[in-house]
């Protein structure tokens, strides 16, 4: 995907800066896809049958709910965004399917979410449920973090599934540039070890947290870019 041509005007301009400034990202955003869309697929395969993507930012193709109702056309989902942009766009382009929902609300309120009588609509909160949080987490501070995602899980059925990813960058000049390049939001640069801390109490799915791409493959180990990738992980909650 080319981030400098989609979007609005505001939106292709801030995409050019953040490229011009890390040219990595494109491959970020795809591999971040990716990772949500395969962690859908996996908790759909296991037998989830409700999904809810918190953060959902403008619809893409294919979209978190075509991949589940892929494996499995009953497949709810329920997506959650706080700009009432990414919210419009989501009704007018996925909305009208069977099963799916958007909703204007904010991520770090889990009661207010899960109370949303549009998500009520498709999310019943007795079954198990795929929490989706994909590049949102690194807006929040570690400790709030651990926080909202501690909110989701307790709210969640036994053998619900949460899926979390975030940019990490591990270049000193990258580190210094997100503020000034990008001011919609503060970015927290978490590591391998918040991720686990967000996750505990719940069964980690293999590989782990890890980059997105090794994630995907399931081998794990060692990022393949040493300046930033999309850090990764997926866990389900016992019974």
């Amino acid at each position: 995907m080319d981030l400098a041509r989609k979007g609005h005007a505001a939106d292709r301009e801030l995409a050019q800066k953040i490229c011009e400034i890390n040219p990595g990202v494109p491959a970020m955003v795809r591999d971040n896809r990716a990772f949500a869309s395969q962690a859908v697929t996996r908790a759909a395969e296991s037998g989830i049958a409700q999904f809810l993507d918190l953060g959902a930012g403008l619809p893409t193709r294919p979209s978190l709910g075509e991949a589940a109702q892929a494996v499995n056309p009953a497949a709810r989902i329920a997506y959650v965004d706080h700009d009432p942009v990414v919210v419009s766009h989501a009704t007018a382009l996925l909305a009208s399917r069977p099963g799916i929902t958007a909703v204007s609300a904010d991520l770090t309120d889990p009661a207010a979410v899960l109370a949303h009588p549009a998500v009520r609509q498709v999310i019943d909160p007795g079954q198990p449920v795929c929490v989706i949080m994909a590049c949102t987490l690194h807006f929040l501070e570690a400790a709030t973090a651990r926080a909202v995602t501690a909110a989701y899980m307790n709210r969640a059925a036994a053998s619900s599934q949460i899926a979390v990813s975030v940019v990490h960058i591990a270049s000193d000049r990258l580190l210094a540039t997100p503020s000034s390049a990008y001011t919609a939001g503060t970015f927290f640069n978490h590591d391998h070890q918040e991720i686990a801390a967000w996750l505990a109490g719940w069964q980690m799915l293999p590989p782990g947290v890890t980059e997105a791409r090794r994630w995907i493959s399931q081998i794990g180990g060692t990022p393949s870019s040493a300046d930033s990738y999309i850090l990764c992980a997926a866990a389900v909650k016992p019974s």
